[in-house]
């Protein structure tokens, strides 16, 4: 089951209990144009989830839906696309704040995983946010901040980018499960 807001142009892929939801920024044009989550061809999203373990095979942007089926869901702080994440306000972020805690709260999913320091700073006011777990619960679920897999982004390698997130999975299921492996019914 997913969550659709008509005035999203890209839409949230949601349902109650995930382990964990990727929060991105914001939707990028090119996602904006197609309706499908991380669609830039230099996006490294769908790669990186993929290497670090929550997927078995790597997912399409056009299949983004299936990330479901792992235990995984996908939402953006701020609807709004933009070229670059950039280009939004403070004002933005703390506008959507609660309607986006809210959101976490009902579909309550185990963590949500921060794709970037910026929204998170900008939604809690806090300017010192380090990578990982986060002290503090967003929407009752354990926060997460990972770099952001942008093709804009090359601060961090494909490796580095792998095993930030490879943390995070197995934070949310050990490595003799099989998370990976199972989709989930």
């Amino acid at each position: 089951m997913t969550h659709s807001d008509p005035l999203q142009c890209v839409p949230d892929l949601l349902e109650p209990g995930l382990s964990v939801v990727f929060c991105g920024i914001n939707p990028g044009a090119l996602a904006a144009s197609t309706g499908r989550h991380f669609a830039g061809r230099g996006n490294r999203f769908w790669r990186v989830v993929h290497l670090a373990g929550f997927t078995p095979e790597q997912i399409s942007p056009e299949d983004d839906h299936t990330l479901l089926q792992y235990g995984c869901g996908l939402t953006t702080v701020v609807s709004r696309p933009t070229t670059r994440a950039d280009e939004l306000s403070q004002w933005e972020f703390k506008a959507a704040a609660t309607e986006f805690e809210q959101k976490i709260e009902r579909y309550a999913p185990q963590c949500v995983a921060f794709l970037g320091k910026m929204a998170l700073s900008a939604m809690s006011s806090t300017r010192d946010i380090h990578w990982g777990l986060q002290p503090a619960t967003v929407g009752g679920a354990r926060a997460w901040v990972l770099p952001n897999p942008s093709g804009l982004n090359r601060t961090f390698s494909l490796d580095a980018l792998v095993i930030a997130y490879r943390e995070l999975r197995l934070a949310v299921a050990p490595a003799d499960s099989a998370f990976r492996d199972t989709p989930r019914q």
